[in-house]
């Protein structure tokens, strides 16, 4: 009954031609119907598409989260698929930054075939935010292996410029990447590191002339957002004015760059036991952040 009545709270409605999305009519297979749900996005807002791996690392995850939330305050809207990975946290950090996000699955937009099925709930929340969801596909249609990449047309098309965090050498997410060139939109990568599988596609992008982003600014800059019209980014905090105990300056100073547990306890001299009590004690003050085994400034 709850999912039934959110339903009917955001119907699926068709778009009139005459209001589809102008970038849209400009690719070459144009979407001959458009079904939404939610909020489409103002004609005035600026958009970037992010799109990346399915396996994303610990990296990835973290770019997503600083970039996305670097453009908080910003006419900027966030798109992309809805998939596993990268996809699903551009949504979330949008979400948690407070910006438009649009999503645009692989299927159609009824709650019975919204995919993958454990983004049901996201879909929700992006449309209680004043999101939108936006598919040529009919309502009932379940997404199947030649919609995905006749959907990331939609995807490259529809913003401005497509953001590349992490990809295979082999990966589907570069279908998008591809069509953005194709569309003569602006391609901005995350460089990765050398090591990483999931660093091939982007570097391999990057040897083409995609611009490399390794900050909000960047992305601001490829989409030529005035970034006076927004307050100024708060600085970061210097460490030294802040009222910490030596152990924790210690801590925060080793920390100018992600480290796993084991090798931030090593560094910082002290007792596993003790470290780890003040590991706690950082989170829990909102001073670090850890995700899976890493740990990462937050000031």
């Amino acid at each position: 009954f709850a999912c039934y009545t959110f339903f009917m709270s955001f119907p699926i409605c068709e778009l009139p031609a005459a209001e589809f999305p102008k970038s849209l009519l400009e690719i070459p297979q144009p979407p001959k119907q458009l079904r939404c749900r939610g909020t489409l996005p103002p004609s005035n807002m600026t958009l970037l598409s992010v799109v990346g791996s399915r396996h994303y690392t610990n990296y990835g995850k973290q770019a997503v989260e600083e970039l996305i939330g670097g453009l908080k305050n910003y006419n900027v809207g966030i798109i992309s698929g809805l998939a596993l990975g990268i996809d699903s946290l551009a949504h979330e950090a949008a979400l948690t930054a407070g910006l438009y996000t649009l999503a645009i699955p692989g299927g159609g937009l009824s709650d019975v075939v919204i995919y993958p099925r454990q983004h049901l709930r996201l879909a929700h929340r992006i449309l209680e935010n004043e999101g939108g969801l936006l598919s040529e596909y009919d309502d009932d249609f379940k997404a199947t292996t030649w919609s995905f990449p006749q959907r990331n047309r939609l995807v490259a098309g529809i913003s401005k410029a497509t953001l590349l965090i992490e990809a295979a050498e082999k990966s589907g997410t570069l279908i998008t990447a591809r069509l953005a060139t194709d569309y003569n939109r602006e391609l901005l990568v995350v460089p990765g590191s050398i090591f990483s599988a999931n660093s091939k596609g982007t570097h391999q992008f990057m040897k083409l002339g995609a611009t490399p982003v390794t900050s909000s600014d960047d992305i601001l800059e490829a989409l030529g957002v005035d970034v006076t019209a927004a307050p100024a980014k708060p600085a970061l905090h210097d460490i030294t004015s802040l009222n910490l105990s030596p152990q924790e300056t210690k801590i925060l100073s080793l920390l100018h760059e992600p480290l796993e547990r084991d090798t931030l306890i090593r560094q910082s001299g002290l007792p596993a036991q003790e470290t780890n009590v003040l590991l706690m004690k950082m989170e829990m003050q909102d001073l670090i952040v850890s995700e899976q085994n890493m740990y990462r400034r937050k000031i």
